[in-house]
């Protein structure tokens, strides 16, 4: 009787290591897909475009080619779009970059909360892992300005941005969809205000600050019209994306950044509610986080890796718009997350108030 119980408990724990080792097996890392597992299958990636979306397709292409997935691309990302699609049950994109703030508002609604043991999330940096997001990137946003215009007195913060009288000529603001909470802030401490403190009123005098900018003002609807406000000068000062500034400058642009109080913002990766290939869609996701994906990306965009091994070869013109270093970490001004959230959809509201010329 005790060795028929022993061989039995043998047996159980044998059974038991076999499951642990098949699960270990199971669990995703970063960066690995297996070979053919989504033949005959259709993604759609939806995101910006640009250098930063071909980035983004460069940085899949070995996740393509291995698992079998045809993959689409589609943009740009946008809210309201994505809204019809999951009310009208008729989800068509499957993974989905949006700004940062999206996720956070929109958690459970639009986007679905992650299960985290599909994604291997171990190499991001503390902090940046949401609910229903993880980062696409880090990148800032960054004040750009005419050289040659502005030469021996260049502007040197936010308030020199929103400082017509000092710093006259036309400015570059980005219209392409949510506002940016940041340079909303900014707009506030000009107009007086801490943003520390701020309230829902206070949206207004932040934004009548950008109004007063006046009718020199252009508000860019894509990353590639703001280069190109850039390449041709059109535009004295920008706010512009580090990707998108980095190319410019590489193009010839007499445009160089005041790094001072420049915006941390990072895009996140979703994936939308009613989705027709959940696990597809994670896979993808896996993929995008892994350490060759992410050295891709920021060798091709200038936008900072979020897997903490990823370590880019890229030029000294690209290392200059990385973000990751310390002296920019110093730098970086981060919004009032806890304030944005709850108020994105006034914010929203008033900003496109202000995009219709209200």
């Amino acid at each position: 009787m005790l060795k028929t119980k022993a061989l039995y408990l043998s047996a159980v724990l044998a059974l038991g290591v076999l499951a642990t080792a098949a699960m270990a097996q199971e669990k995703p890392v970063a960066g690995e897909v297996k070979e053919g597992s989504l033949k005959g299958k259709t993604l759609t990636l939806v995101s910006y475009g640009g250098i930063y979306q071909d980035g983004q397709a460069a940085a899949l292409k070995e996740f393509v080619e291995k698992s079998g997935v045809t993959l689409l691309n589609d943009g740009p990302t946008e809210i309201a779009k994505l809204q019809a699609q999951v009310e009208s049950g008729n989800v068509t994109w499957d993974v989905v970059d949006t700004d940062d703030l999206p996720p956070y508002v929109y958690c459970g609604k639009l986007f679905q909360k992650l299960d985290m043991t599909k994604l291997d999330v171990s190499k991001i940096p503390e902090g940046q892992v949401g609910e229903c997001s993880v980062p696409a990137m880090n990148y800032g946003v960054v004040l750009m300005y005419n050289t040659e215009k502005y030469k021996d007195n260049p502007p040197k913060s936010w308030a020199d941005f929103f400082d017509t009288e000092k710093f006259p000529g036309v400015r570059g603001i980005d219209g392409s969809g949510s506002p940016t909470g940041g340079l909303l802030e900014q707009a506030f401490k000009v107009a007086g205000g801490d943003p520390k403190a701020m309230t829902v009123a206070d949206i207004d005098k932040a934004i009548d600050v950008v109004r007063k900018l006046g009718p020199d003002t252009i508000f860019w609807k894509t990353g590639a019209e703001s280069q190109q406000l850039a390449e041709s000068g059109e535009a004295d000062m920008l706010m512009m994306w580090t990707g998108r500034a980095m190319t410019a400058v590489k193009n010839g642009a007499k445009y160089t950044p005041a790094w001072q109080d420049w915006l941390v913002v990072m895009d996140q990766m979703t994936i939308p509610v009613g989705v027709k290939d959940t696990d597809a869609s994670y896979a993808l996701l896996n993929a995008y986080l892994g350490k060759g994906a992410q050295e891709i990306l920021a060798q091709q965009t200038s936008y900072t890796p979020i897997n903490n091994d990823a370590q880019p070869k890229v030029d000294a013109s690209v290392a200059a718009f990385l973000t990751n270093t310390p002296e920019r970490q110093k730098q970086g001004y981060k919004q009032n997350f806890k304030f944005w959230v709850p108020n994105f959809a006034v914010a929203q509201e008033k900003w496109a108030a202000l995009m219709a010329g209200n």
